[in-house]
């Protein structure tokens, strides 16, 4: 139904809590490497709990397979930088959201290839730095399926 796109995650418990969201929302997670972790770390295995074979997750070796992967579908970069609130969009089923690494977010040539109205913000106080990684996803993957009225689309 939807895609939840992590770039170059390096904080294996945030990877994990997403696979476990995944799963239980019938959205497919797409990793694209280089990884800060490997996918048999402890921490990532436990935040994942026993969802890891319930998840759809696939590998790309780096942006440009991941977009060729998705080519047609709408792709949202979530980002401190966008310029839509998330909530303020009208998602189709296969859109893409774009998460980037907990320590430095989208680097610029990521962000600039993505259409300034497909740049989507969660809103918080204009003294925070950023969200926690899964927390952001959350957020954002249950409103596209909210949007859907929660169907699984499987």
């Amino acid at each position: 139904m939807f895609n939840i796109i992590l770039y170059q995650p390096e904080i294996p418990p945030n990877t994990g809590n997403i696979i476990r969201l995944c799963a239980n929302t019938n959205m497919q997670l797409h990793l694209v490497k280089p990884l800060g972790f490997i996918l048999k770390d402890k921490q990532l295995q436990r935040a994942g709990l026993d969802y890891h074979e319930f998840a759809n997750v696939r590998m790309h070796e780096n942006w440009s397979d991941c977009t060729k992967h998705l080519q047609g579908q709408r792709i949202f970069a979530v980002s401190t930088k966008g310029t839509q609130r998330y909530d303020k969009i009208n998602y189709a089923q296969g859109d893409a959201f774009l998460f980037g690494a907990e320590t430095c977010g989208l680097p610029s040539n990521v962000l600039e290839n993505i259409p300034e109205q497909n740049r989507i913000r969660v809103p918080m106080i204009s003294t925070s730095r950023s969200l926690n990684l899964s927390n952001t996803v959350a957020i954002v993957a249950y409103e596209a399926w909210r949007q859907f009225e929660f169907h699984s689309g499987s």
